[in-house]
């Protein structure tokens, strides 16, 4: 097999960083290697196949994004990146591993949900990825087909609080589920909103002529994101199920979040960039029907309100506990734009596959989090939450040669046409400026990504089966 060695780099872990040569064999890591060492006597830049110099540069495990929709159906028209596509783009950013959603509608087999995804992935990505299941239609056999998941390598799922009508569990339900997965060893995901209530709203502020992708955001009020996790919250205490709550965007829920986690119970939460970044008033806010770029669920909540402030404590105290992007990307021609005069039918998501490293890495420079937290709640913490610890989110003998070299000096330009490789039309970061760079990109062992050039393909990403959460406490 090929042998590579990463030489000169500072290697960042979720708990410290320093000098070392890192060397590969195949696909994967074999050492971390005191710099300049000789082993049985020999130098090892003159005995491995290819060297490659990260001096002056960061050394991190390759980014695990916990929470994309590659090619999804939603809202009359389906997620403008395929598998292809998708995953191409995650590589450009920084991130190795992708675990996607298979969706179980209403009236289907939760088995043969699970094929379509396989059969959608297959032989398409270029980089290794995983799924967890989406149980849409909770009843007697699936519940039964959830028992055989573990078996699949799918070792999570997830319930929807919100979309009366398309994925919504009542409570009844999701105590079921939980029930099931607390049973299995699965561990329960929830989109935590409070979907009828919601509806109620939107019905009203249509009927007041309040059509604008701003009111979006004011008919989903944090209000209706905490009462949900709240609840999510005491099915989960009841059950004894582990409970994550996926892109969690109100101060409010974190609030419920940490009272849980000090309570005792194993309960976590992760946030997504725009959350961070973007706001109720300045993006979905923008003149005309910009603002569409933006809807996305949970939405976008107020800076005045200091929830993007309070989102990036919680990641410093860990009372959140990751970074997913909830990719779910739709063009505004032909997709945003089926909900001009009614925001209710603008299709609900953010394309930020390919910039979630970037982003977040932007937190370290303005001291918002550490270099090792940056390491930590992008990919330690997603291997160890869904079960791929020691084979991914770590640099150690025996893990995937899945490794980043990240440029501190070096600079990104977000946009269209600047750096995006997305399917879409538009960029949600249009204009972000970043200071670092992805210089180069190894999955497996295998360089993807190289001085701005893409040297993987299609097929190179394998599926990976996942053990239980390694995060509880």
């Amino acid at each position: 097999m090929a042998t590579t060695l990463i030489t000169g780099g500072t290697v960042v872990s979720a708990t410290g960083r320093g000098a070392a040569d890192l060397l590969i064999d195949g696909e994967r890591i074999v050492a971390l290697i005191e710099p300049g060492a000789t082993v049985l006597g020999a130098n090892l830049t003159e005995t491995v196949d290819t060297v490659i110099d990260a001096t002056g540069k960061y050394v991190i495990p390759g980014g695990i994004d916990a929470h994309t929709h590659m090619s999804m159906p939603f809202g009359g028209t389906t997620a403008a990146d395929t598998f292809e596509t998708g995953t191409r783009a995650a590589a450009w950013g920084g991130t190795t591993t992708i675990i996607d959603f298979a969706v179980q509608k209403f009236g289907e087999r939760v088995q043969d949900s699970l094929q379509t995804w396989h059969d959608m992935a297959a032989g398409e990505c270029a980089i290794d990825y995983s799924f967890h299941q989406i149980i849409g239609d909770v009843n007697d056999e699936s519940l039964r087909a959830m028992r055989e998941l573990p078996g699949e390598g799918i070792s999570s799922f997830k319930l929807f609080m919100a979309y009366p009508g398309v994925f919504y569990s009542d409570d009844a339900q999701i105590l079921r589920a939980m029930q099931t997965g607390a049973d299995t060893g699965l561990l329960t995901m929830m989109h935590a909103e409070n979907g009828p209530a919601i509806d109620v709203l939107v019905g009203q502020l249509l009927a007041q002529g309040k059509t604008d992708p701003y009111y979006h955001g004011i008919a989903r009020a944090w209000e209706l994101e905490e009462e949900a996790t709240h609840r999510a919250i005491m099915l989960a205490k009841l059950t004894g199920a582990p409970l994550y709550v996926v892109h969690v965007s109100a101060k409010q829920a974190v609030a419920q979040l940490a009272a849980a986690r000090d309570r005792g119970q194993n309960v976590f939460g992760e946030t997504c960039p725009q959350y961070l970044y973007l706001s109720l008033e300045d993006q979905l806010g923008a003149p005309g029907f910009e603002g569409a770029k933006w809807v996305c669920s949970t939405p976008l909540r107020s800076k005045h309100d200091h929830h993007q402030d309070e989102a990036w404590q919680a990641l410093r105290t860990n009372d959140l506990q990751m970074v997913s992007t909830d990719h779910c990307p739709f063009c505004m021609k032909g997709q945003k734009d089926m909900g001009i005069g009614d925001f209710s039918k603008i299709p609900n998501g953010i394309g930020s596959v390919e910039h979630r490293m970037d982003l977040m890495y932007q937190g370290v420079v303005d001291g918002k989090i550490s270099l090792e937290r940056w390491v930590e709640i992008t990919a330690t913490t997603p291997a160890r939450m869904f079960g791929l610890y020691g084979r991914k989110g770590v640099l150690a003998p025996g893990a995937d040669a899945d490794v980043v070299i990240y440029d501190p000096n070096g600079h990104t330009s977000i946009g269209v046409e600047a750096t995006h490789h997305m399917n879409m039309d538009h960029s949600a970061w249009e204009g972000y400026e970043i200071d670092g760079h992805v210089d180069t990109v190894l999955s497996r062992g295998k360089v993807v990504v190289d001085d701005n050039t893409y040297l993987g393909r299609k097929g190179d990403g394998r599926f990976v089966r996942r053990d239980p959460c390694q995060y509880l406490t």
